[in-house]
């Protein structure tokens, strides 16, 4: 009897302690990332289980009667970007659940994964849902609504950053913390980056390249991808997008998966677009054919070393119009005055044919972190870069299978970083950086190379300061850095021989800056740098026709390096969670600008009529502001204003610098909905853009007038859909919507033809 009575003890024990965890909960609150504050009415959801909560007043939540396990968790509010979190469940949990606002009224900057921990400076930042809004979107097309930045543009498919009126090599761009080393020297060369690896992209506007190797002058782009998560499960996103304009399709699929010994994730990219087409008219010759790939691993050694490895493909063939390459000086100048481009074809087509551009870039980067205490840390990275450029000219017979001009580029990167905490909170960050880049002309092209060979060595040192006090935190950095330059060029005179020069530069770079919080209500930001820049090889020793830019460029080989001073002065201001206005003071005095000046002549090559365009140099400055305003009526309704003022001119003359952005002014009104027809957080927006008349060129520097002002008016809707295991996003969008005919200024192919027309969009955007 009493072996039944233990036997029957046991076994109410054991059902008991199985019984138990079905009582479990979870209990937390949804705070606003940036400001701390509550977020009432959040949805906490439970996928494993079809069932969650609601945050109240106070944000704080609670779900009950929970069984230990594994879930995956989906936190949305409207506003936010939805997140999914796995967690195991073993007890009673108690979380803190922090959201970011997509659109937040304060102007925190929140620079994750180590790149820039400066709060002195001015930063955006450019979201994973601003992305899935804009999934067919370039790198350069993606930023385009940041106050201060604007796109240099090549045609349709090739567009790059301008901050602050400066781009190309005055413009450090970090891929996964990596400065980008390729052929960026060119106006036609867009960075070789897929934005879809990114989780957000961040632009620093002051001077902020202190910690980077390369002459930069200032700004800094950052795209960033998001670590990899740790969900043992097989989880990822996929996003398939449509524009109507150049009938491009595409599809995006990222995979992803943390062992307990090893995490990974790949990301893959295919894009397929045609002939744009203006109100009027196609743009022939215009398709792009794009495909991309990256995966990383990870490795967590022990609980304070880590290592990484992440390698990235970006592949593209860009048809550049046809109409913008010209046989003779005649039809040039007829092309200039005429309404619709040369060669123009009536009906659509996918075909790429010269003149065009094949461009690879491969990127690996090992890197490996060690923690030697809560006060202490250090990395070591390694990475190589392999980028291949071919530009396809129109030629006669068989040359016109023969590149024009073919570029390979190899470099090698090696960079150690160390961290402290002083604990008077002073925080110290150094570190070394050693860069080689070898870029050859492939001999194929059967012509003399646009410029020539080099190798360049670079070395760099570094260290930054910064400390939070009370209301204030400052912030002070330097560099030295060191580049020789080993290039042989090709004479232009008969017989040919090779021109060895050989140079080295030396630059120093520093930086200071300051955040004062005067109130809850008002801060202020001042940000002061010294930069340099070295005059690149295209600026040096540039001789021939480069097809890109449907021009022929000359260098001088007598060009120094650049000095610039920039200071950038903001104040920001609050009002709760209604109002925040922030303007943005810049200004950037360089000596011995660089700049390529249009020349009063057109030349005849065996390739066609083409304008001549000269390296020249000039001490300048470039001012402006920033302003951004944004207010929130209620839950609903949200608008923001922005608006950019730029200028800048030769210190002697006072000549208007050629090449700078036209002042804009854009808005969006977004009318929000928590839920709608089954949906939830549904979101319409109404957008408007007036970019002016650059008025600031004389007629004598440039081929035509700049010109007119123009107006575009846009709209876009997106929702989301929960079911099990899987979230939908729908994005529906239309640029353009009164189909204007206009030209910008920054396009280089507006001397031959119009921006497009109406454009529809959509996006779809599936996370399992």
């Amino acid at each position: 009897m009493l072996d039944k009575l233990l036997i029957l003890f046991f076994t109410i024990t054991v059902i008991s302690s199985h019984a138990q965890p079905c009582e479990l909960s979870v209990i937390g609150q949804v705070v606003d990332k940036n400001t701390q504050q509550p977020i009432e009415f959040a949805t906490i959801y439970l996928e494993e289980l079809k069932r969650g909560a609601i945050s109240d007043i106070d944000g704080n939540f609670e779900i009950e009667k929970l069984c230990a396990g594994d879930y995956h968790m989906v936190v949305s509010h409207i506003g936010c970007e939805t997140q999914r979190i796995f967690f195991q469940l073993k007890r009673d949990t108690n979380w803190t659940i922090k959201v970011e606002h997509s659109n937040q009224l304060l102007n925190e900057v929140t620079i994750e994964n180590h790149v820039q921990e400066s709060q002195s400076q001015e930063v955006e930042v450019v979201e994973a849902k601003q992305m899935n809004k804009q999934l067919a979107k370039s790198l350069g097309q993606t930023l385009e609504n940041i106050t201060g930045v604007a796109l240099i543009k090549n045609g349709n498919g090739i567009a790059k950053p301008v901050v602050h009126g400066l781009f190309g090599n005055r413009l450090t761009i970090l891929n996964n913390g990596i400065a980008q080393s390729g052929q960026q020297w060119g106006a036609d060369h867009a960075p070789e980056i897929d934005p879809l690896i990114a989780n957000r992209i961040s632009v620093v506007k002051g001077v902020g390249a202190v910690e980077f190797l390369g002459s930069s002058l200032g700004s800094v782009i950052l795209v960033e991808p998001k670590s990899i998560d740790k969900d043992p499960h097989l989880h990822g996103v996929t996003r398939y997008f449509f524009n109507s304009n150049g009938i491009n399709n595409g599809l995006n699929i990222e995979l992803q998966q943390n062992y307990k010994w090893l995490a990974w994730k790949i990301n893959g990219t295919l894009k397929k677009s045609g002939d744009a087409k203006t109100p009027d008219y196609f743009l022939t010759n215009t398709g792009i054919e794009e495909y991309n790939f990256s995966a990383e691993l990870e490795k967590q050694i022990t609980a304070k070393w880590k290592a990484n490895v992440y390698y990235s493909s970006f592949n593209t063939q860009i048809g550049i119009l046809r109409g913008s390459h010209i046989g003779n000086l005649t039809d040039l100048e007829s092309a200039f005055e005429a309404e619709q481009p040369f060669f123009t074809q009536d009906e659509f087509s996918y075909d790429i044919e010269n003149p065009r551009q094949e461009v690879n870039h491969h990127l690996l980067k090992a890197s490996t972190k060690y923690i030697f205490s809560e006060r202490a840390w250090a990395e070591m990275v390694y990475a190589k870069q392999i980028n291949t450029r071919k530009e396809f000219d129109v030629r006669r017979g068989d040359r016109n299978d023969k590149p024009a001009l073919s570029l390979d580029q190899e470099s090698d990167f090696f960079e150690s970083k160390f961290h402290y905490y002083f604990e008077n909170e002073w925080h110290l960050k150094s570190g070394i950086q050693f860069n080689r880049i070898n870029n050859v002309n492939v001999p194929e092209t059967g012509i003399l190379p646009l410029f020539p060979n080099y190798l360049s060595i670079e070395r760099g040192a570094f260290i930054m300061a910064t400390k939070a006090f009370k209301k204030l935190r400052i912030e002070v950095g330097a560099r030295a850095e060191e580049e020789n330059r080993k290039v042989a060029s090709i004479s232009n005179t008969v017989p040919r021989e090779v021109l060895n020069f050989e140079n080295t530069y030396l630059n120093y770079t520093a930086t200071a800056g300051l955040q004062y919080t005067f109130s809850e209500r008002l801060s202020m930001n001042y940000n002061v740098g010294l930069a340099a820049r070295n005059p690149e090889v295209n600026e040096l020793y540039s001789n021939g026709l480069h097809q890109g830019v449907s021009g022929i460029e000359e260098g001088d080989i007598n060009l120094s390096a650049e000095r610039a001073l920039k200071n950038t002065l903001s104040f920001a201001t609050k009002k709760k969670e209604k109002l925040f206005a922030e303007v943005l003071l810049y200004h950037q005095y360089i000596q011995d600008y660089i700049y390529l000046q249009a020349q009063d002549e057109f030349r005849l090559t065996i390739r066609g009529a083409f304008p001549v365009f000269k390296y020249e140099q000039t001490d300048a400055q470039i001012y402006g502001l920033d302003f951004v305003t944004k207010y929130q009526f209620n839950e609903k309704w949200l608008t923001d204003v922005n608006y950019s003022f730029i200028r800048g001119n030769e210190i002697d003359n006072g000549l208007a610098l050629i090449n700078l952005p036209s002042n804009a002014i854009w808005s969006t009104t977004t009318y929000r909905l928590s839920s709608l027809l089954g949906l939830k957080n549904v979101e319409f927006q109404m957008l408007h853009r007036y970019v002016f008349e650059q008025r600031n060129i004389s007629e004598e520097q440039d081929f035509v007038a700049p010109p007119e002002g123009y107006y575009l008016l846009g709209f876009r809707a997106s929702a989301e859909k929960q079911l099990k295991g899987i979230r939908l996003e729908a994005h529906l969008g239309v640029e353009n919507a009164l189909n204007a005919s206009y030209r910008d200024y920054l396009n280089r192919q507006r001397y031959f033809a119009d921006e497009l027309g109406r454009n529809f969009t959509v996006g779809l955007v599936m996370n399992f």
